[in-house]
């Protein structure tokens, strides 16, 4: 393995996330180390660098020539995980430097380059478990951190999604929530999409009765929902940066559906009317319209179908 591949190789080791698990953050690490190419990992040693001297080293050393403007990126997505992590302390010679300073400098923690040094001998693992044991690993503060902020919705059987967290995601539990409860309070869940997972939720068996093949269901708008009753599919697609049911989808999903005998009923749910006027000239005849922020009601894209009196 190379110097660089040696580096990311370590930083996965020390639990540093998917993110920092690559060339750039590799790089760094081996010039807070000043650690050349032929240098043995025992030799690495503290010096305060700021992230100007790390891309004059990194040219110089690895000839890799990063632009002065990625200075920022360097320091927001390598630098401060490294700190969070415990390799890395900032302005150890004045805690009181101002953030923005440009004298601002890093400098390797004592227990992280203790570690270090011991990689590719048998005092790796063991240094390795005590850097651990003390430090933690930044992956697993991050995924507690992430699971602190899912959005938890109960579905009618029971069962419990969590979404993660977004806009858009945060539309979808609103639209579990709250629309099903005003309109359609008595439907099963079919299927569920996530903005991270893709798939959150699928109900296989209601699928196959419907007969819409399983296999596509990668084809379906954000949630489906069914009422046995009436034999109604309602298809909602949440829109926060997506489109709508567009007239282009709106054939595309008839097309999925074809052999489906259940009545079908579409709905393009928006965050708010900021978001509805973006998109309103996209979106097709004979289907609905829901905004989270006036939940009561829908806007109807059909006709004369609701032409009616309302009565006080």
């Amino acid at each position: 393995m190379s110097k660089v591949e040696d580096a990311i190789s370590i930083l996965k080791d020390m639990g540093l996330p998917k993110s920092q698990q690559n060339e750039r953050s590799g790089l760094t690490l081996l010039a807070l180390l000043d650690l050349k190419i032929k240098d043995p990992w025992s030799k690495s040693k503290k010096r305060a660098v700021r992230i100007h001297d790390i891309l004059v080293f990194v040219q110089k050393n690895y000839n890799k020539q990063y632009a002065e403007n990625t200075r920022e990126t360097i320091r927001r997505q390598t630098i401060h995980q490294f700190e969070q992590a415990g390799i890395v302390i900032r302005n150890s010679d004045d805690p009181f430097r101002p953030t923005n300073s440009p004298n601002t400098v890093y400098i390797i923690s004592d227990e992280a380059l203790n570690t270090i040094k011991g990689f590719g001998t048998g005092s790796w693992k063991r240094g390795l478990n005590k850097f651990i044991s003390k430090q933690g690993r930044l992956v697993d503060k991050y995924e507690k951190r992430k699971k602190s902020h899912v959005i938890p919705v109960d579905l009618p059987d029971g069962i419990q999604i969590n979404f993660t967290p977004g806009k858009h995601n945060e539309l979808q539990a609103k639209i579990l929530i709250e629309f099903r409860s005003r309109f359609c309070y008595n439907t099963s869940v079919v299927y569920v999409g996530d903005a991270a997972k893709k798939m959150l939720f699928l109900d296989e068996s209601i699928l196959r009765e419907l007969k819409i093949p399983i296999t596509q269901h990668d084809k379906l708008p954000d949630i489906v929902l069914y009422d046995e009753e009436k034999n109604n599919l309602i298809l909602i697609e949440a829109v926060t940066s997506h489109g709508p049911l567009s007239p282009k989808r709106h054939i595309e999903l008839e097309k999925t559906l074809a052999k489906s005998g259940s009545r079908r009923i579409y709905i393009s749910a928006f965050p708010n009317f900021k978001e509805f006027k973006k998109h309103i000239d996209n979106i097709a005849w004979d289907t609905e319209v829901w905004i989270e922020d006036n939940p009561d009601h829908m806007i109807h894209f059909n006709g004369p179908k609701f032409f009616t009196v309302y009565d006080n």
